[in-house]
């Protein structure tokens, strides 16, 4: 196996980023890259912290990332299964990575920046959905903000209904736990009553 194991190697095969790959990266959210943020329902958090890296899905409803000014985000955290991995790791090393998604769109979105962690009342009840506020709200002071070109997503396919996979040709998470937890979990009992707990813990 030929490895790569410089940097200088590395250059020497994809060679010098054209003009295009280096202009559109900025230090703040300009009315163009605030358009894709506004349209995001989803957006991938990647963090690092001393156990190593998470990268994270966080979905809501369009727009659920706000702009606080054009170099602050804020986005809630909402109620899921409390592992909190991205959020302990946040405490302890504030680097963090966004990628957002807009369904139909090629073009996706990335930030990096630092975060902080905000249990402010006020705050969070301005997040609220259905009457219920965020656990808590991340907000990301930006570094870096630039689109990613539409290769990865035409290449996958992604948005074309056609080629989706049947979820009834993977294992459902109920299978996977009763693998996992060497049966002391039902899986047949989780997979059923998931989607009524989902439905009443989904804010």
């Amino acid at each position: 196996m030929s490895l790569i194991t410089s940097v200088e190697d590395l250059e020497a095969l994809y060679g010098v980023p054209g003009e295009a790959s280096l202009v559109k990266e900025l230090d703040r959210i300009i009315p163009e890259y605030a358009a894709f943020i506004e349209a995001a329902p989803f957006a991938a958090l990647a963090t690092c912290g001393p156990e190593g890296l998470d990268c994270s899905p966080r979905g809501d409803l369009g727009g659920f990332v706000r702009i606080h000014d054009d170099t602050t985000l804020m986005m809630p955290d909402r109620r899921g299964n409390n592992r909190a991995d991205s959020l302990k790791n946040i405490i302890r090393d504030p680097r963090v990575a966004l990628l957002f998604l807009v369904p139909g769109s090629g073009t996706t979105l990335r930030v990096n920046g630092r975060a902080r962690i905000s249990i402010d009342a006020e705050l969070c009840g301005s997040f609220a959905v259905e009457g219920k506020p965020a656990r808590s709200v991340t907000i990301i002071d930006v570094d870096a903000v630039y689109f990613q070109c539409a290769r990865a997503i035409h290449r996958s396919d992604l948005w074309n209904a056609q080629k989706h996979v049947d979820p009834a040709s993977l294992p459902t998470p109920g299978q996977i736990l009763a693998v996992t937890s060497k049966a002391a979990i039902d899986g047949i009992i989780y997979d059923r009553e998931w989607p009524e707990r989902a439905k009443k813990s989904m804010w």
